[in-house]
């Protein structure tokens, strides 16, 4: 085989397949962006954010109320976000209406950014965080 056709091939594979963004599941990015955000915990008592945010997803109000509006099957009340398992919905829906189809980056960057998370340069360190937890 010709050795530049051997080299073009090898090119190729490393750009189709070595440089492709691994696809992670919503529970594997949600379970790193727990670690990140309260370290793992699950108490009823994590504030962060000067008190803007709460619970394990440390998720703010407009989040939590965005994310109910979008899917009102979830409902209940903003204090149900120190629960886990309710911040999960939280989690899903709002993916749902802002990130549906996206990779874990772009995902994780809009949890920590709002709806224009991806693009803004403050939130590669968080991604970083994220990245090192998945």
């Amino acid at each position: 085989m010709n050795k530049k056709i051997v080299l073009t091939f090898a090119a190729c594979s490393v750009l189709l397949f070595g440089f492709s963004k691994k696809n992670y599941s919503d529970a594997q990015l949600i379970k790193a962006i727990h670690k990140v955000e309260s370290n793992g915990r699950i108490d009823k008592k994590i504030v962060g954010d000067g008190g803007k945010a709460i619970g394990p997803l440390q998720i703010h109000y407009a989040a939590w109320k965005d994310a109910t509006d979008f899917d009102k099957s979830i409902g209940g009340k903003y204090s149900d976000c120190y629960n886990l398992e309710y911040s999960k919905k939280i989690f899903v829906a709002y993916m749902s209406r802002y990130a549906k189809g996206k990779d874990a980056e772009t995902k994780a960057r809009i949890w920590n950014g709002g709806i224009a998370g991806a693009d803004k340069g403050s939130t590669k360190k968080y991604w970083t965080k994220v990245k090192a937890n998945l």
